[in-house]
């Protein structure tokens, strides 16, 4: 099945012919390979061209999203009569607005990698130049994973919108495995086929993994923080969704209280979406109403700047659209710190009882509006006395609030690393921070 203009111009046209007042159609090609890494060896090699069809449909103020992977665009049609049929039953939208009217689109120059479109027929080889990167420290094992692909988009509004963009995308994570307890995992993400990017990521795993064994144990309570990319990613991530007018009308937004030009966070941080990086998976040169992107500030220098909208929650909350749709809840598309002027060594220096943590895993939120969190550090965890990495230490729980977090950044360093796997799903340039007084409590299997 192809995906080209007319096609999904017809689509909209005849949406609005069923009786519909509004339609929007996205539809979706992407050709992916992916390998899974296991026992130090290429296990699996999974290789799919997938056709997604996304549907926005409005009628009398009553909304509806739904997605397809159909064979052909004329599957689509007999479900779409079905919800023309009952759409009298359903309530009005509480936040409908209209599509926007399209307005002129500058693009993003356009990435689009023919290494990485060729380096599919032998993503294999790739996998094994990551696993002999891994291996030249002493470790015993790794495991992860490596996909590579291309996508192409093309999205057609009621209102007259017509549009195409494609790209190429990396994504990978490794963790390494020292006996008889060290382990270690970092990822990278990127527009190109960028190998050494692949191999700082194998190489910082496995010396993490190293350098983790022999681990012991310290008593839960409050410390200084040093969290790495990877676990600030995953943070900011939950903090981000937050920032949204959705999740503010939903009453699942820690920022329910506040409004643009509020400090909420250290002066130190400014954390924007940027939407047209091009070294980011997420770029995008229009967002999903056929608005025109712009890079934002969220966060600036501790001030929230920034709510990111669609047009229907920009209209409830008497704002402008960010071009951040969703048709029904505005995303950030990437996610971007500004970088600090220290580095990781010269943190560890300025902490006198502390812990560096490099990865975490199952971050739960107990309460949305307080910020009230907990999530379980996990792989190299490392004490901090005096200014130096003193041991290893076993997993712990971080039980705190994202304010404290937000507000109690010290330190930022000057290096970004591009991250994203399965615990920070939007694609991120991230640095270390130094968080001061947070609360950590044993974990508990």
């Amino acid at each position: 099945m192809s995906v080209e203009l007319d096609q999904i111009s017809k689509l909209v046209n005849e949406l609005i012919k069923m009786g519909f007042e509004e339609a929007a159609a996205k539809a979706t090609l992407s050709n992916v390979v992916m390998t899974k890494i296991a026992n130090s060896s290429v296990s699996v090699v999974q290789n799919w061209r997938r056709v997604t069809v996304d549907l926005y449909l409005a009628k009398e103020r009553r909304i509806f999203v739904l997605r397809f992977e159909p064979k052909s665009f004329e599957e689509l049609y007999k479900p779409v009569e079905s919800i023309l049929s009952m759409s009298r039953t359903v309530e009005e939208s509480p936040i409908y607005a209209p599509l926007p009217e399209p307005s002129k689109i500058k693009y993003v120059e356009e990435v689009y990698d023919k290494s990485i479109v060729s380096g599919m027929e032998d993503i294999g080889r790739l996998a094994e130049r990551v696993i002999e990167v891994a291996h030249r420290e002493r470790i015993d094992s790794v495991a992860g994973m490596l996909q590579i692909g291309e996508a192409k988009t093309v999205l057609a509004t009621s209102k007259g919108a017509l549009l195409e963009e494609r790209k190429t995308f990396l994504q990978s994570y490794l963790r390494a495995f020292a006996e008889p307890d060290g382990s270690g995992q970092w990822c990278f993400t990127s527009t190109s086929l960028d190998v050494k990017g692949l191999e700082s990521m194998a190489f910082t795993a496995s010396r993490y993994a190293v350098d983790s064994r022999n681990r012991s144990d310290i008593e839960p309570g409050v410390y200084d923080i040093i969290l790495s990319p990877m676990v600030f990613g995953n943070l900011l991530e939950y903090i981000v969704s937050m920032a949204t007018g959705f999740a503010v009308i939903m009453g699942w937004s820690m920022f329910m209280k506040n409004k643009p030009g509020d400090r909420v966070a250290s002066e130190h941080l400014t954390v924007l979406d940027e939407p047209r990086n091009r070294e980011l998976p997420n770029f995008r040169s229009f967002d999903d109403e056929a608005l025109e992107t712009f890079n934002k500030p969220i966060i600036e220098n501790g001030v929230l700047k920034t709510l990111l909208h669609n047009t229907k929650t920009a209209k409830a909350l008497n704002a402008s659209s960010t071009a951040n749709a969703g048709w029904i809840s505005p995303e950030p598309w990437n996610i971007v710190v500004k970088p600090g002027n220290t580095s990781l060594d010269e943190m560890i220096s300025e902490v006198r009882r502390g812990i560096l943590i490099t990865n975490n895993w199952y971050t739960r939120l107990q309460n949305y509006v307080e910020g009230i969190f907990s999530t379980v550090a996990r792989d190299a965890i490392f004490y901090i006395e005096n200014g130096r990495i003193v041991k290893p230490v076993s997993k712990l729980r971080i039980a705190d609030k994202f304010t404290n977090i937000l507000n109690n950044i010290e330190m930022i360093e000057k290096s970004l690393y591009n991250i994203q796997w399965w615990e920070v799903s939007t694609p991120s340039k991230i640095p270390y921070v130094l968080i001061r007084n947070i609360n950590t409590s044993k974990h508990v299997i």
